[in-house]
C-alpha cells in the first residue's frame, strides 16, 4: 500500500514489545468487543508499573502495518516514563517518528486510545479498560453527475465505435483531474498525446481548453508513482494480435498506477461514481488483472500487496485473510 516508508516498516516488524504480560497492572483494549472481535482492527496493551512509571510494556494488535507501527512507537514512547507523562503522548509524537499519510492518522489514533486505557487501568484497580474505537471517515465520490467537465464531455457525440462504460470511465477521470493543482495530464500519469487522443476518440468536438485550470500559486507535482505497480499492472495489458483496445489498456495501467499514488480509496481517486466501477473497468481492459483478484481484494491493496510479495516482503501478520481483523479494510462488497 502507498505510503509503507522504511521508516513505517522498520517499525511494523520491530517485535520487542509484542506480547501480553501475565498479572498486569494496567491492560487496555480497543476493538475487542465480542461483536468486534474478527471484524475490526483491535489493540491492546498491558503495562507493569512501579511508583508511577511504567517499567514495562507489551502489545497486542490485528491490523494493518500502519498500526502495527503505530503500537510499536507507542510502547518505545511510554516505557520508563510516569503515567502522568504518557497521558501527554498524542498522535503528533508518533507522526513524529513515523511520518503516517493523512489518511492513517486514525491508525495513531487507535493505539494511543488502547495505550491511554492502560494507563486508566492502572490507575483504576487494575481492571481491564475499553476505549471506543477511532471512527475512520468514510471517503465519497468525488465526481457527480453534475460536475460541470462531466457534463460537458457527455454532451459531446458519441462515437459509434466506443462504448458508454468508457465514455463514462474517462469522463469522470478527466474531471476529477482537472480539478487539481496540476497538468491534468501528468495527474493521469499520461503524456499530452495521450490526453489529445482520449478527448478525439471518445468526446469528438471538445478541446483542451476546457479542462485547463486558471494557474495558482499551489501549482504542485502529482504524486510520484509506483514503478513496481506500474510493472505489474504492464504486464496485464493483454497480447493476443490485432487488439484493437492495446492503447486503452496501456493507458488504463499508466492511469490505475499515477491515481494509486493518492490517498484514499482507489475508485474515489479514478473520480469513479461507485467502487465496482473500477472492477468493471479493469475486467475491460485488463481482464488477466480482474482474474488474478480472485478474493476481491480492494484494488489498491491489492495492488500494493503484490509488489510486496514480489519483494519477499509481509504486510500482514495473520495466518490468513479470513482471521484477520484487518478483514474489511481489504476486502469490500460492491454494491
Amino acid at each position: 500500500m502507498t505510503g509503507y516508508s522504511d521508516t513505517i516498516r522498520q517499525w511494523a516488524t520491530d517485535s520487542r514489545r509484542v506480547g501480553i504480560l501475565p498479572d498486569a497492572d494496567g491492560t487496555g483494549e480497543v476493538g475487542l468487543d465480542s461483536k468486534e472481535l474478527g471484524r475490526r482492527l483491535a489493540v491492546r496493551f498491558t503495562l507493569k508499573v512501579e511508583r508511577e512509571r511504567v517499567t514495562d510494556l507489551r502489545y497486542q494488535v490485528f491490523g494493518c502495518g500502519f498500526s502495527m507501527a503505530a503500537c510499536a512507537v507507542a510502547a518505545d514512547l511510554a516505557v520508563g516514563y510516569t503515567l502522568e507523562e504518557i497521558q501527554k503522548i498524542d498522535a503528533k509524537h508518533l507522526d513524529a517518528a513515523l511520518g503516517l499519510p493523512a489518511e492513517r492518522d486514525y491508525c495513531a489514533q487507535l493505539a494511543l486510545q488502547a495505550l491511554q486505557a492502560a494507563v486508566a487501568s492502572a490507575r483504576n484497580g487494575h481492571h481491564p479498560v475499553q476505549a471506543e474505537m477511532p471512527q475512520k471517515p468514510e471517503h465519497g465520490p468525488r465526481v457527480s453527475i453534475d460536475n460541470p467537465i462531466y457534463a460537458a464531455l457527455l454532451s459531446t457525440p458519441k462515437p459509434a465505435q466506443v462504448t458508454a462504460a468508457d465514455r463514462h470511465l474517462f469522463a469522470c477521470l478527466l474531471a476529477v483531474a482537472s480539478d487539481e493543482p496540476c497538468e491534468t495530464s501528468a495527474a493521469l500519469g499520461l503524456g499530452d498525446d495521450d490526453l489529445s487522443s482520449i478527448l478525439t476518440d471518445y468526446f469528438p468536438g471538445s478541446t483542451r481548453e476546457l479542462l485547463e485550470r486558471r494557474p495558482t500559486s499551489d501549482e504542485k507535482l502529482p504524486p510520484q508513482r509506483s514503478k513496481d505497480v506500474l510493472s505489474i499492472l504492464l504486464s496485464h495489458v493483454p497480447t493476443e494480435p490485432g487488439n484493437r483496445n492495446l492503447h486503452n489498456s496501456v493507458r488504463l495501467a499508466h492511469i490505475l498506477a499515477a491515481r494509486a499514488a493518492l490517498s484514499g480509496h482507489l475508485w474515489v481517486a479514478m473520480g469513479l461514481f461507485e467502487r465496482a466501477e473500477l472492477s468493471a473497468a479493469i475486467g475491460r481492459h485488463l481482464p488477466s488483472l480482474a482474474a488474478a483478484n480472485r478474493q476481491n481484494m480492494r484494488w489498491k491493496r491489492y495492488l500494493y500487496k503484490q509488489v510486496c510479495d514480489r519483494n519477499g516482503g509481509v504486510m500482514c501478520k495473520a495466518p490468513n485473510c479470513g482471521v484477520c481483523s484487518d478483514y474489511a479494510l481489504c476486502f469490500a462488497t460492491e454494491e
